[in-house]
């Protein structure tokens, strides 16, 4: 598995024009034929901080993944809203296996 842990620092008073952006992605981005996990996370210390967990079967999806209509307008939606910018961590998914 083709894994990316993304960490998005928001504007404190964007949280939740985040949020709202950020579903319309996960909701489109879960239906995607090689995708097997986008989760969202939020730190209950810090509401500013999220983490999108994204797994996809193949780094040839993932790279789909960013060509799609949903992800382009997530992307160019939430740019203004960054408090710094986004960071992706590439990991291998290794357990469990698919």
């Amino acid at each position: 598995m083709h894994v990316t842990l993304v960490h998005v620092k928001v504007k404190p008073d964007h949280i939740d024009d985040f949020i709202t952006a950020t579903r319309l992605n996960h909701q489109a981005s879960i239906r995607e034929t090689g995708n097997r996990r986008f989760d969202v996370l939020q730190s209950p210390e810090n509401p500013t901080q999220f983490i999108l967990y994204e797994a996809y079967a193949s780094a040839d999806d993932a790279a789909a993944h960013k060509q799609t209509a949903h992800y382009l307008a997530w992307r160019d939606m939430v740019a203004d809203w960054m408090a710094e910018p986004r960071l992706g961590v590439r990991y291998d998914g290794l357990l469990p296996k698919g």
